[in-house]
C-alpha cells in the first residue's frame, strides 16, 4: 500500500504482546468486554488437544474484505461497526472459549489448552489508504498482507501464540478488513467458519446457527489401540522440526495461480480415468489441481526419480463416521491422505495417472482409517510428514467464508495473508468470481521452474 497504517491498540484479554498504554482501554477490568468473558469461563480446567490435533502446527491467516457505501462512510459509523465485532467476540467467546486459553505442555509431552481466560487479543488499525490500494488480495503477498493482522513473530515456542487473535483494519474510504489468525493446533478451517458463523449471529443479533461440540473423547484411541493400515503420512517426531517457531532460513518467494472454469474443464478431459469395468470417470476439479501442482512441485525441486515423493491431503473427517462426528465439532477433525509414488512414477506416467492416484488416496480415507491413524498416534511419537519431499495441501474453496456477514454486507474477498512452507492453498478467487487460486512458496530457483510448468499447461487449456 502507498499510505502507512497506524495501530490503536487495545488490551483486551490481557495479551502481553499488547501494549496497554497505546490507546488501550485503562478502566477497570469489569469494563472490558473480552475480560468479563474471560472471566466467565475461567474455570481453571484444561482441555485435552485431540490426537487429530497433531496433524497440524501451522498459523493460518485470514481476511475478510468489504467495501461500504460512501453515505456510510462516517467515523461514527465506523466506530460502531468496530464496536459491535468487539463487543460480538466478546459474547462468541463465552460459548467458544478455548480460543480465550492457552496451550500448554503435560508431563507426557502431549499439548493442551488451558482454559483460564486468558483472552484473545483485539488490534484496531487504520489506513490513510482506500482499501482499492490492496488490489487484488487473492494474489499473495506477505509483505503487504501481514500489515492486516496481529502476527506472534516474537514467539519463542508455539506455546506462547495465542490461540485466535483478531485485527480490524479501517479505510479511508470506509472499507473494512477483518485479519483473522488462529492457531491451527486448536482447530481446523471447518471449526473456524462455525465460531465465525456463531461470531456473525451474534454481531447481527440473531439466533446462534451453530454451537461448538466440545467433547474430544469422540476421537479418543481405542483401548487397546491397534494400528490397522499403513500411514505414510506420518514420520517420527524427533525427524521433524520440533516447537520452535523457527524463521525460513532460506527465502522463500510466494506466488498465486489462477486457474479459470475453462482451463479447469479442459484439465478434466485430459485426466479421463478409466475403471476395472471399463467405463470413464471425470476427476474433481481438485483432484486435477492437486496432482498438477504435486507434479510440477516436484520437478521444479529436482527430486531424483528414484526418490519417494507425497502429497498430504487435508480430508474433513466429520462427515467419514457412521454415524457421522457432531457437524460443530471443535478441534482439528481432519485426517490426511496421502499419495505417493516414486518421482520417476509421477513425473513421467501420463496425467492421469497422478490424478488417480491422488484420488485413491482421497477415497482411502474412511472411519476405519482415521481410526488407525489416531491409535498410530497414539502408540508412536510422530507428527505430519510435510517436510522435503513431501508436501500438504488444504482447499478453502468450500469453506463457507463468503456467507459471513457481521451486519455490513459479505465479504468482497477471502485470502491467506500467508502460506506456511510445503504447504499448497487452494481458494476461491472472489465472492463474484469462479476463479480458483493455488497459492504456494518456494525458494526463488524452484518457484521459476514451477511457474513456467503451471502457466504452460494453463495457455495449452486455455486454447481449446
Amino acid at each position: 500500500m502507498r499510505g502507512h497504517i497506524a495501530w490503536r491498540h487495545r488490551a483486551d484479554g490481557g495479551d502481553d504482546g499488547l501494549d496497554g498504554d497505546d490507546g488501550g482501554d485503562d478502566g477497570d477490568d469489569d469494563d472490558n468486554p473480552l475480560m468479563r468473558t474471560a472471566r466467565a469461563s475461567d474455570n481453571g480446567s484444561v482441555m485435552g488437544i485431540s490426537v487429530a490435533a497433531w496433524m497440524g502446527t501451522t498459523i493460518l491467516r485470514g481476511m475478510f474484505e468489504s467495501f461500504e457505501d460512501e453515505s456510510k462512510n462516517g467515523s461514527r459509523f465506523i466506530e460502531t461497526l468496530i464496536q459491535r465485532i468487539r463487543e460480538s467476540l466478546a459474547k462468541a467467546l463465552v460459548e467458544f472459549y478455548p480460543f480465550a486459553g492457552r496451550l500448554v505442555m503435560g508431563i507426557d509431552g502431549r499439548m493442551a489448552v488451558r482454559c483460564t481466560g486468558e483472552g484473545v487479543p483485539f488490534v484496531e488499525a487504520t489506513s490513510e489508504d482506500d482499501i482499492a490500494a490492496l488490489g487484488d488480495i487473492s494474489t499473495i503477498n506477505p509483505a503487504m498482507l501481514r500489515k492486516l493482522v496481529k502476527h506472534s513473530d516474537g514467539a519463542p515456542t508455539i506455546l506462547e501464540v495465542p490461540l485466535l487473535s483478531v485485527q480490524v483494519t479501517t479505510f479511508k474510504c470506509g472499507g473494512i478488513v477483518i485479519g483473522i489468525v488462529m492457531n491451527h493446533v486448536l482447530v481446523d478451517g471447518k471449526a473456524l467458519t462455525d465460531f465465525i458463523a456463531c461470531w456473525n449471529d451474534l454481531a447481527r443479533a440473531k439466533p446462534l446457527s451453530v454451537l461448538p461440540f466440545l467433547d474430544r473423547s469422540v476421537l479418543r484411541p481405542r483401548q487397546p489401540p491397534h494400528v490397522d493400515l499403513p500411514h505414510h503420512e506420518y514420520a517420527p517426531r524427533d525427524q521433524l522440526p520440533g516447537l520452535v517457531v523457527d524463521p525460513q532460513t532460506k527465502p522463500l518467494v510466494y506466488r498465486s495461480f489462477c486457474f479459470k472454469p475453462h482451463a479447469l474443464i479442459q484439465l478434466k478431459k485430459a485426466a479421463r480415468i478409466t475403471t476395472q469395468n471399463g467405463s470413464s470417470v471425470v476427476p474433481t476439479t481438485f483432484e486435477v489441481i492437486s496432482a498438477l501442482a504435486w507434479i510440477s512441485r516436484t520437478k521444479a525441486l529436482g527430486i531424483g526419480p528414484h526418490e519417494t515423493t507425497k502429497l498430504l491431503t487435508a480430508v474433513d473427517g466429520r462427515p467419514k463416521f457412521e454415524p457421522p462426528l457432531p457437524s460443530g465439532y471443535f478441534g482439528n477433525g481432519i485426517a490426511w491422505s496421502c499419495a505417493e509414488c516414486s518421482a520417476g512414477e509421477l513425473t513421467h506416467n501420463p496425467f492421469s495417472v497422478a490424478v488417480q492416484t491422488v484420488r485413491e488416496a482421497l477415497a482411502s480415507v474412511t472411519e476405519s482409517y482415521i481410526r488407525s491413524a489416531i491409535d498410530h498416534i497414539e502408540l508412536n511419537r510422530v507428527l505430519v510428514d510435510c517436510q522435503g519431499n513431501a508436501c500438504c495441501i488444504s482447499k478453502w474453496s468450500r469453506l463457507p467464508f463468503y456467507k459471513m456477514d457481521f451486519g455490513f454486507g459479505r465479504p468482497f474477498q477471502v485470502a491467506p495473508a500467508t502460506v506456511p512452507n510445503n504447504v499448497i492453498l487452494v481458494a476461491s478467487q472472489s465472492r463474484e468470481s469462479n476463479d480458483l487460486v493455488v497459492s504456494l512458496g518456494l525458494t526463488r530457483d524452484a518457484m521459476d521452474v514451477f511457474s513456467k510448468l503451471i502457466q504452460h499447461e494453463l495457455t495449452l487449456k486455455s486454447k481449446f
